[in-house]
């Protein structure tokens, strides 16, 4: 009897403990929000609560690495030093048992206003992209998370027909397949996506054999999401509100469906930003900032990966800058940044349709969720 009571009790602390996952989410500086937040969150019943934080500038987007033992931050900054005008990439250590960040070091991104941070599959090599300089770099982490020097910076030129946002190139996002050799780069005043080989042994990056693919002139390429095959990439475009389909072979991207973002009755500015495809590759979610303020939720054809509208959230909020599933999928949070809030919907997994759960994080500036396993 005392055997079978173990047991259970056992069972009955792992599903628990399978329930709580690590929230982290960066923000930009503001009187409510000084740098890195640490949640636990309840995937039972949609719950969060605050664990701890930690003070650095403008976190404005995280990555995690694969054995969730560092986190690595973007500071969205062009601070002057002796030789050069930079922003920053941060390193931390994390603390599965507490939930406690810790700062490591830090190093130059190689440009200004770094907006975007990746790590590759190794854990080895890190890769912050630079909205203001039109360029991207990467750098080794070492085996305890510290960060060294770039080793290599690439530089994007030419421009777009948005005289006010596309006078010059700006990175804004760093996408590497699942094969972790293929590295996508996305272009937001160019209106392409870059693409390039990426050797993880040796951390270098070249260019692909066709080494971009075309956006719609004055579309804005912000970030893209792949299909869980690979046989598919969605782009979100920023400036035109749309999303457009790509099939993804070994030697191109064909663009095969571009489809508005936005509600069909909605006809001011739109500001879309992020984007996600659930983990059984049936849905496409994206954001819309502008005046809208909405979620874009789109149906994803298995046999050509094309996208069909099911409808739009209102984020009940302003400015839903980067949202993110729960693990369990079954919560969909939506980063509200002009008004210092995290929403947190359900959602339906089977006609991908999200409801106000009614549970909100208060927090200044949320602009990244990322996730990591309780221990």
């Amino acid at each position: 009897m005392k055997f079978f009571l173990t047991i259970f009790l056992s069972v009955c602390f792992l599903a628990t403990r399978a329930q709580h996952h690590y929230l982290l989410v960066g923000t930009y500086d503001s009187p409510k929000s000084k740098g890195i937040y640490v949640y636990r969150f309840n995937s039972k019943d949609g719950t969060a609560k605050e664990v701890s934080h930690i003070k650095t500038s403008n976190p404005s987007f995280l990555a995690v690495s694969p054995n969730e033992k560092y986190v690595y931050a973007v500071n969205e900054n062009a601070d002057s030093t002796k030789y050069t005008v930079t922003g920053h990439v941060a390193a931390f250590s994390f603390n599965k048992k507490k939930g406690i960040l810790s700062f490591l070091n830090k190093q130059e991104s190689g440009g200004k206003h770094p907006c975007y941070v990746a790590i590759d599959k190794t854990g080895k090599w890190v890769m912050a992209g630079n909205y203001s300089s039109g360029n991207f770099s990467i750098l080794n982490a070492k085996k305890n998370g510290k960060l060294l020097a770039a080793k290599q910076t690439i530089q994007h030129t030419g421009s777009g027909p948005d005289k006010s946002r596309q006078q010059s190139p700006h990175v804004h996002g760093i996408f590497l397949k699942e094969n972790n050799t293929d590295l996508y780069v996305t272009d937001l005043g160019i209106d392409k996506i870059m693409k390039y080989n990426f050797n993880p042994k040796k951390g270098i990056i070249t260019a692909a054999q066709i080494p971009s693919a075309e956006a719609d002139a004055g579309s804005g390429p912000r970030h893209l999401a792949f299909h869980p095959t690979g046989n598919y990439v969605y782009l979100l475009e920023e400036l035109a509100g749309s999303v457009s389909v790509y099939k993804d072979s070994a030697s191109n991207l064909e663009k095969i469906q571009s489809h508005s973002s936005l509600p069909l009755y909605y006809k001011g500015p739109a500001g879309s930003a992020d984007i996600h495809v659930s983990a059984d590759g049936k849905f496409l979610y994206c954001s819309n900032r502008g005046n809208s303020h909405s979620i874009g939720i789109f149906s994803i054809n298995a046999a050509t990966g094309m996208i069909t509208l099911v409808g739009h959230q209102e984020t009940l909020g302003e400015a839903p800058r980067n949202f993110n599933f729960d693990p369990t999928e079954k919560f969909l949070l939506v980063g509200n940044q002009n008004t210092d809030e995290i929403v947190i919907f359900k959602r339906d997994t089977v006609t991908g349709l999200l409801t106000d759960s009614g549970n909100r994080i208060a927090i200044g500036k949320p602009v990244c969720l990322k996730w990591i396993a309780e221990q």
